[in-house]
């Protein structure tokens, strides 16, 4: 008798995401190295100028890191209380924050007092930031102002007092030194130019604003607050481009790519998706394991800097291209694959004697129940949860081996409410997937053939046939339509092709004659 041949479970195409180029650059980190802070890390910003050290804004410290270091080389500790928003200047020499004393200060990298000190708001200042000519400080309060302050004389410029909530971010042009946008809880975005005392364009985001970023260019900027990412187009009066909601939890920061192709966002979801700028679909994701607060990337993506709720700084260092190709080559050599394939090439000489060791067969539960011709366990050990809904394939490889045999309606018939409800579940998942289809659609005609007549007795089936039978109606509704579409795309790829002339033979059509018979046929005139 011949050995039982276990059930063939084919390869199927998968159907997720491709790797595409910006998965490769992405993934393209090392394992990221943590570092503990004093508390939650609300402010991350690199220097602009080499070796870009990055300022990490947590509690009451203020803490900079070199590129590669663990260790901060400076720290600022002149903070009665929580401080808030570090920020460079453009020439890396300076530094300002923000405190939950109300008071603005303002550090030379290179000492450990603070130059200047601000005073004027009444409550905690969130956001600092330094015009572009570097001798002006913008600062935005939960007093619900904003104020511009001159550097040299430590006095206070203006204030601009047209929010009515927090303001919590704001940003300068790098372009314009009069020029400065802030964010606020009270849902909207404000425009302001120093040279007037009022707000010269409004937006309304929606939500509390949390984040704001403007492109290199300065004609867009992109606002975050509550789950939604907001594009705006400044050159068109703050008119709105893109509203993305890909995040479920409110987005707390933004950041963009070296390129300006792509924009980072941050939430409290846990999660960092990557945008395309151009059609601003995502096209990554990073995963990190608390909450995130702030986040920043280094000049030409060298570091992913990310800071959580539970106090951890996660650096991420871009692999260099020597560390690429050493562990692509580490993949590629593999020292097992020695090991199965040793003896493989050995051609035995003419007088050796083959000793043949029978090879234990190890069969699935299913594979025992169609060897022992219990149809009915065997379909039933391939719908077990954890099969049916990681390997759909098995139970669908079961089921066409069942028919192949002639026994799927034995294995269907004679089922309880619980069985027959998992099994209508499994065709309601998987019916309209074209890889199954061809089979599945052949044992929902059995099972409705076999249990029509108990139909009205039990609700539970009945409502996972009627919603079995919208799947498939919607289906082929989907399936008209794409044969319309079919349709026009032919009709359209026809009528923009180029005419070609055919060639006519040298039958006349008239009265099927060569043109020579037909000249000669004709009457020739008489010439008098």
């Amino acid at each position: 008798m011949a050995s039982f041949k276990p059930t063939n479970i084919p390869v199927y195409p998968k159907l997720g995401e491709k790797v595409t180029q910006d998965t490769l650059y992405w993934k393209n980190y090392k394992a990221p190295v943590q570092i503990k802070e004093f508390g939650a890390i609300t402010n991350i910003d690199f220097s602009p100028v080499t070796p870009h050290n990055f300022a990490v804004t947590a509690f009451t410290r203020i803490h900079i890191y070199g590129p590669f270091s663990q260790e901060p080389v400076k720290t600022f500790t002149r903070f009665k209380d929580t401080a808030y928003c570090g920020r460079f200047r453009s020439d890396g020499q300076l530094l300002v924050a923000g405190c939950e004393d109300s008071v603005v200060r303002l550090f030379d990298v290179g000492g450990k007092v603070a130059l200047r000190m601000f005073r004027g708001h009444t409550k905690a200042v969130h956001v600092t930031d330094f015009t572009s000519d570097r001798y002006q400080i913008l600062t935005g309060s939960d007093d619900y102002t904003c104020r511009l302050w001159d550097i040299p004389n430590a006095t206070e410029l203006n204030v601009y007092q047209e929010h009515t909530d927090y303001i919590r971010c704001g940003i300068t042009s790098k372009l314009n030194r009069d020029l400065f946008i802030t964010g606020s809880y009270d849902h909207t975005l404000k425009v302001f130019d120093a040279r007037v005392d009022k707000s010269v364009m409004s937006m309304d985001h929606g939500q509390p604003i949390e984040s704001l970023l403007l492109y290199p260019s300065e004609g867009l900027l992109v606002s975050a607050g509550g789950r939604y990412v907001k594009v705006w187009d400044l050159l068109k009066g703050g008119q709105p481009l893109v509203s993305l909601r890909n995040h479920h939890k409110t987005v707390t920061c933004l950041a963009l790519s070296s390129n300006g192709q792509r924009l980072l966002s941050a939430s409290l979801d846990r999660h960092v998706k990557v945008y395309s700028t151009t059609n601003y679909k995502v096209v990554h994701n990073f995963d990190y394991a608390a909450s995130i607060l702030s986040l920043a990337l280094a000049p030409d993506d060298e570091s992913i800097v990310v800071g959580m709720t539970n106090s951890i700084l996660s650096i991420k260092h871009r692999k260099s291209p020597e560390e690429s190709r050493e562990i692509s080559g580490q993949q590629r050599r593999r020292p097992s694959y020695r090991v199965f394939v040793k003896g493989k090439n050995y051609v035995p000489k003419q007088d050796d004697y083959l000793v043949s060791k029978p090879v234990k067969q190890y069969l699935a539960k299913y594979d025992k129940q169609l060897k022992k011709f219990n149809v009915s366990k065997a379909l039933d050990c391939a719908l077990e949860k954890w099969i049916r809904l990681r390997n759909p394939e098995v139970p669908v490889a079961v089921i066409k081996e069942l028919d192949r045999r002639g026994t799927l309606k034995n294995a269907l018939a004679g089922r309880d409410e619980q069985q027959l409800s998992r099994l209508l579940s499994f065709l309601i998942g998987n019916l309209v997937d074209m890889r199954f289809a061809p089979v599945l659609v052949v044992a929902a005609e059995m099972i409705l053939d076999i249990y029509r007549s108990i139909l009205g007795q039990s609700p539970v089936i009945d409502r996972q046939l009627l919603r079995m039978q919208d799947l498939l109606e919607r289906e082929i509704d989907y399936q008209k339509e794409l044969v319309e579409v079919l349709g026009m795309l032919d009709t359209m790829f026809a009528s923009s092709l180029p005419k070609m002339e055919v060639p006519c033979s040298s039958v006349s059509r008239s009265n099927g004659l060569s043109q020579g018979e037909a000249s000669s046929s004709r009457p020739q005139p008489q010439v008098t």
